[in-house]
């Protein structure tokens, strides 16, 4: 196979697309007739009900069909806790990140007070987004940039650039010049929107209805307490690198959680080093899922030898509070519906996702390490390292995850059989069933079982 380039990728992403072999469909119509939203909820359904030995895929309209994708974005998306960034990435006051999140400009920042607060970027005058690419107009505008760090910066006021409406970090309105013969304007009245937000081991949440039943720490309390010994609070957001993916969200989280295709897609990286047959994956839970790579029986013992020889096979220094079989695997984690992270001895990678329509999606992927590791004297070397494999990792998803894409706009698309490999796939398509019943897996349904019960208790 033809090893492609970043370059390559990156332009196979493009609108109109480069006419690669696992290109974009470049606005053709599906060969595959169209379905109501109504009748692919029922195909989920179906799936979500079949025993993992029976498991298929969805129908292709799942992953093309605007109506549905729709759905997912007023029923799912809306609804539920979405992560956004990392304390990390706003460590001062006044420090912002810009994002947009399913057509909402979004402002991540930390005010005066030092608490992080998600504000609307849309002026309540006329509309503007008082932080358009660029920050507005040059010298017109107290925000500064931080360089090399996309969407990221430092700012003490918050200014519209079209008619200079000034705000404060807390989204309160300070100034609006020239208004003092609307009648009945009161100020007060006229902040920026400010959204349900909340922090989670370190990372920031949204909420954009505002009405999650829950908090994120109680939805996700099972998952917080298999990752204490990370310490993901107090680690450092030290790369993030964009990608413009035109493919279904579905399809890089499927993508993400199963490991099946290490044999495939990752045949000279991942699967030497974890064989996609020893993986496995936990019994169901309401909230997220989890998924143990165990490094293969050669790999532990060259590792052991290693630091029993004070050497270091990770790229970063290994936390000292990951031992036992924790050390010897990557724990990879979906919490629904996007927070995507693993976690290694070493390391954790997180990937925020913001959908963009049926086939398209902006993706953003991070690496996280200690602080101690920020400060280690080789720690530019081992950054260079650690991101040049993230990345190649990376590039490899990406090619097959296009080529999938491309599939489902197919006459030749066959909903195809799962392996027990892809238990994940199966979990996601019983979260999907049970959000259209308004609950969620394992609260309305017995709880699928885990691949290997006897090893649960042991992480």
């Amino acid at each position: 196979m033809v090893t492609l380039s970043e370059a390559d990728i990156r332009r196979a992403c493009e609108v109109p697309t480069d006419p690669l072999q696992f290109s974009h469909r470049s606005g053709t119509r599906s060969a595959l007739p169209e379905m109501s939203v109504a009748a692919i909820l029922d195909e989920i359904a179906r799936a979500a009900d079949l025993p993992l030995e029976e498991s298929i895929t969805l129908p292709a309209q799942a992953y093309t069909s605007q109506e549905f994708f729709d759905w997912e974005v007023s029923t799912i998306f809306r609804k539920e806790w979405l992560a956004l960034g990392h304390v990390s990435q706003i460590p001062q006051n006044g420090d912002f990140l810009n994002v947009d999140l399913l057509g909402e400009p979004l402002l991540i920042i930390r005010d005066k007070s030092g608490e992080v607060r998600i504000h609307s970027r849309v002026c309540p005058h006329r509309g503007m987004d008082i932080m358009p690419p660029g920050f507005g107009h040059d010298g017109h505008h107290p925000a500064e940039v931080r360089e090399g760090k996309s969407g990221c910066g430092h700012t003490r006021l918050l200014l519209c650039p079209y008619h200079s409406w000034t705000f404060e970090l807390d989204g309160k309105l300070k100034a609006c010049p020239e208004m003092q013969e609307a009648k009945g304007f009161n100020r007060d009245q006229w902040g920026l929107k400010t959204y349900r937000c909340e922090i989670w081991n370190g990372f920031i949440f949204v909420n954009l209805d505002g009405d999650a039943p829950e908090t994120v720490a109680e939805q996700y309390a099972g998952l917080g307490r298999h990752l204490e010994k990370w310490n993901l609070a107090d680690m450092e957001l030290v790369f993030a690198w964009e990608w413009d993916c035109p493919f279904n969200w579905k399809v890089l989280t499927e993508n993400f959680m199963e490991s099946y295709h290490h044999a495939g897609a990752h045949s000279k990286t991942l699967q030497p080093m974890m064989p996609a047959k020893d993986t496995w994956t936990e019994q169901e839970k309401p909230h997220y899922i989890r998924c143990h790579l165990p490094l293969k029986p050669a790999l532990r013992e060259t590792i052991t030898d290693m630091e029993t020889a004070g050497e270091r096979w990770d790229i970063f220094p290994p936390l000292p509070g990951v031992t036992g079989e924790a050390r010897y695997e990557w724990g990879l984690f979906l919490g629904y519906p996007s927070f995507k992270f693993l976690v290694t001895a070493d390391m954790a990678v997180w990937y925020r996702t913001q959908p963009l329509g049926p086939d398209r999606l902006k993706l953003t992927t991070t690496l996280l390490v200690p602080k101690s590791t920020v400060q280690h004297p080789d720690y530019d070397a081992m950054l260079a390292k650690g991101t040049a494999q993230a990345v190649a990792f990376h590039l490899e998803d990406m090619e097959v995850c296009m080529a999938v894409q491309r599939g489902y706009y197919s006459s030749g698309y066959q909903r195809g059989r799962l392996s027990h490999l892809e238990m994940s796939i199966w979990l996601i398509q019983r979260y999907l069933a049970a959000r259209s019943r308004g609950t969620w897996p394992a609260v309305d349904r017995p709880a699928a079982a885990s691949q290997r019960p006897d090893l649960e208790g042991l992480f």
